[in-house]
Order: structure tokens, then C-alpha cells, then sequence
């Protein structure tokens, strides 16, 4: 599943470079522990005693790791521009589940859970800093262990969407000889959806380093370029030809766990689909998706009146041209395209 929108946000207000994380820094380097918690409201209230309230009090690093050396919680306004509250103790509900040991942390992820406010953690023996946002625990890495941990993460990026461009490749070959099964679309599938969450952490990872991760973002995003789409097409022609039922089994192997991922019999068996070693015959989505100088409502169309990829690949200029939209011009360039595709797969029907 996508990364909510809101936890990025979150992220990059405490990414090195910005007043919170200096705040932190400063924090950790001076041997103090501390909870921040990041807006108030009736949630956070209830579960707030003693401390003092700050009238006006504008956020500066320096002020809020002065406050840090007192034992409480320090409380900020929703934007982070003002301080509230300092020296707060905060009692959450005992019952919420953490699996955190210390009282500091405990009490940091129990908060986020209740009032759904971003809390963040600084241990006193390590100087780590932690975010707690609702269910999310995120420590906050130094910007150089960052950035060796996305270089490792570009790296698997890379060589997966290599695989996906081969397991296409494969597919394609496939096609054009009729020997398809469903494994095989599936295999382009698994694929595609592990380049999508290795995308997703390097996103999250870049965030993370602030300006310093926007060259690794674009690297990301060049990366994860037309996947998404690929995946729709793969599913249309293979699962179901109705857009809303493909995307439906793609959001189950989206929220499927990485051990049942890598075996594309079981992916199967986990969807409700046919067995993997089923023949399939292909629609043609993704075939035509390539053709150039084709509007999408033609692509559609001549998907609808050949209905099989086959049919569509060996096709005749003549047979092209009865497609509404097609006409004898674009039947001529669409042919072309469809031989290139045959004559790389060395085809019998171009001998």
C-alpha cells in the first residue's frame, strides 16, 4: 500500500536541516532524554497533568532543548511555530499495546495511538530520536547512515526493475508463440509490485534526508517510471478485463505479505485465480499499450473487436483498418509495430 500522505508530511517536518530535528540533536548531544508531541486538542488534553502552559511561546530549537532537561513532555501547537506546554506528564491509556520497554517510549507510542498526534522520542543513554505517528514507529537516522541505506535501496531498485523489463521481455516472447500461462503474467506482477514497495521505502527514506534526498528521489521515480501502468495492463489482459475487479486483485497483492510474494502457485491460490500452470490467452492490452500515434479510446477499441493478442499480432492491414478509429493509415503504422514485435521473436508467420 502507498505511504499515507500525512506520515510524509510528518516526516519531512523532522528531516536534517529543520528546526525540529536541530531541536532533537541538540537534545541528544546534551545527554537528555525528552517526549515532543507535535499538537494539542481534547485528545492529547485528556491525557496531559501539571506542567506549565506557555502563553506565546514561538518555537525555537534552542528554547525547546532548554525545555528538554526538565523531566516532562514538552507540547507543541499543531504547525510546530509555538510551544504550549513544558515539564507535562502525560498518561496515556495503559491499556493500548507497545511492545517498547522504556517508560519514555512506551509512553511515546501509547500517545501516538491515542490521539493519532505525531510524538516524538529522544532516548537519554543513545541520543536516538524516534517518531510515533498513530500505528508507525520511525527512528530518525543520522543523514549519512541515510544515505548509504538509500544507495543500498537504488541499488535493489534497480536490479528488480531490471527483472520486470526481463519478465515482460519473456512475456511478450510467450505471447507471440502462444504459450502463456497464467504463472507467467503473474511472475510480471510479483515483480512489478516489489519494485513498487522497494519505490515506496526509498520515498520514504529520501523524505527522511530533507533537500539532500531529492536527487534520490528523482532516481526513484525514474525507476518506478510506468510500472504502475504496466501491472494494470498485465492484469486486464490476463485477470480480468473490467478495469475496478484488476485493480481489486492488485490491491490483494499489494497487501500481501513478502513470504507468500516470491511463489507465483501460491499468489495465485491467495488471489481465488486459476492454477498457475493454467493457459491463458491474453486480451491485448498490454500489446497495443506500445503502439505509436494511438489514442486510448482506439487502444480500447481494438482490444474490444479482436479480444486476443494473438489475432491482433497477425492481423492484416485490411483487418485493422475495419477498427473504428483505426483507418488505413494508422492500420499501415500499427502493422509495422506489430511486425517489429514478430521479427525480434523470430515468428514463422514473417519467414
Amino acid at each position: 500500500m502507498t505511504e499515507p500522505a500525512a506520515f510524509l508530511e510528518v516526516l519531512s517536518r523532522v528531516a536534517p536541516g529543520t528546526a525540529l530535528r536541530t531541536a532533537l540533536e541538540r537534545i541528544g548531544q546534551q545527554g537528555n532524554g525528552a517526549l515532543v508531541v507535535i499538537g494539542a486538542g481534547p485528545e492529547v488534553e485528556s491525557a496531559t497533568t501539571d506542567g506549565f502552559i506557555l502563553h506565546g511561546a514561538n518555537f525555537t530549537s534552542a528554547r525547546l532543548a532548554e525545555l528538554a532537561k526538565m523531566d516532562g513532555a514538552v507540547i507543541l501547537d499543531e504547525d510546530g511555530t509555538r510551544i504550549l506546554r513544558a515539564n507535562a506528564h502525560l498518561i496515556p491509556d495503559p491499556a493500548i499495546e507497545t511492545e517498547e520497554t522504556g517508560a519514555r517510549f512506551r509512553t511515546a507510542e501509547r500517545m501516538a495511538r491515542m490521539t493519532g498526534r505525531p510524538i516524538l522520542a529522544v532516548s537519554e543513554e543513545r541520543g536516538q530520536a524516534t517518531l510515533f505517528y498513530q500505528d508507525r514507529k520511525h527512528p530518525l537516522r543520522d543523514p549519512s547512515e541515510l544515505l548509504v541505506l538509500i544507495n543500498q535501496e537504488l541499488q535493489t531498485l534497480e536490479r528488480f526493475r531490471r527483472q520486470v523489463a526481463e519478465a515482460e521481455e519473456e512475456l511478450t516472447r510467450l505471447e507471440v508463440n502462444e504459450q502463456t500461462v497464467l504463472g507467467d503474467a503473474m511472475r510480471v506482477l510479483q515483480r512489478t509490485e516489489l519494485v513498487l514497495r522497494i519505490g515506496r521505502r526509498v520515498g520514504r527514506l529520501a523524505v527522511g534526508l530533507g533537500d539532500e534526498g531529492r536527487v534520490a528521489d528523482l532516481q526513484r521515480a525514474h525507476l518506478v517510471n510506468g510500472v504502475t501502468e504496466l501491472r494494470k495492463l498485465v492484469a486486464r489482459d490476463y485477470l480480468y478485463e473490467d478495469e475496478e475487479e484488476a485493480d481489486g486483485v492488485l490491491r490483494g497483492l499489494a497487501e500481501m505479505p513478502l513470504v507468500d510474494l516470491n511463489d507465483a502457485k501460491r499468489v495465485c491460490r491467495l488471489l481465488g485465480l486459476e492454477p498457475a500452470d493454467t493457459e491463458a490467452r491474453p486480451m491485448g492490452y498490454r500489446l497495443v499499450s506500445g503502439a505509436p500515434g494511438l489514442p486510448g479510446s482506439v487502444r480500447e477499441d481494438l482490444v474490444r473487436h479482436f479480444r486476443d493478442a494473438h489475432k491482433i499480432l497477425l492481423a492484416t492491414v485490411e483487418d485493422l483498418s475495419q477498427v473504428s478509429g483505426v483507418g488505413e493509415a494508422r492500420a499501415q503504422a500499427l502493422r509495422r509495430y506489430l511486425d517489429q514485435i514478430l521479427r525480434r521473436h523470430r515468428h514463422p508467420w514473417l519467414a
